[in-house]
């Protein structure tokens, strides 16, 4: 299975904040939302970096008091990204050994295609396995 086979099931749509956005705001992005991780843009739509609530938590740890710094503070620049035909079992071995927990997901002209987190990823599988054996099952039985 594919990444484009979860974001047709999913939808493209990604949540995403300012670079000047406070930390507050963000938090709150993620609370209503109920995610782990939103991709900060510029007004032009160009992806800068991302913040996820670890991120949240690093700056807390750091400062005491976070509130104060603002999206392009708080993100991550360095992306880890996939293509929509990348493989499912090859995402997640990039979270792993990246320890990262979500994926902006890249058409090959650059342009956001979707994000998936590592749920979404784990989910799939998890389908993917049923179904499998469930096909087996019918394999069997049908054979016997």
């Amino acid at each position: 299975m594919i990444i484009a086979n979860i974001l047709r099931v999913k939808g493209s749509k990604v949540i995403d904040v300012g670079p000047e956005d406070g930390t507050v705001a963000v938090a709150r992005t993620l609370t209503q939302n109920r995610i782990g991780a939103v991709l900060v843009r510029d007004a032009t739509g160009e992806v800068l970096g991302i913040v996820s609530e670890r991120d949240i938590v690093r700056a807390t740890a750091a400062t005491g008091d976070p509130g104060g710094l603002t999206a392009r503070q708080l993100m991550t620049r360095v992306l880890h990204t996939v293509g929509p035909r990348t493989l499912i079992g090859e995402a997640l071995a990039m979270m792993t050994d990246r320890r990262v927990r979500h994926l902006p997901v890249l058409e090959d002209d650059g342009s956001l295609a979707g994000m998936v987190s590592i749920g979404d990823l784990v989910k799939a599988r998890i389908e993917e396995a049923e179904l499998e054996a469930s096909e087996l099952r019918n394999y069997v039985t049908s054979a016997g």
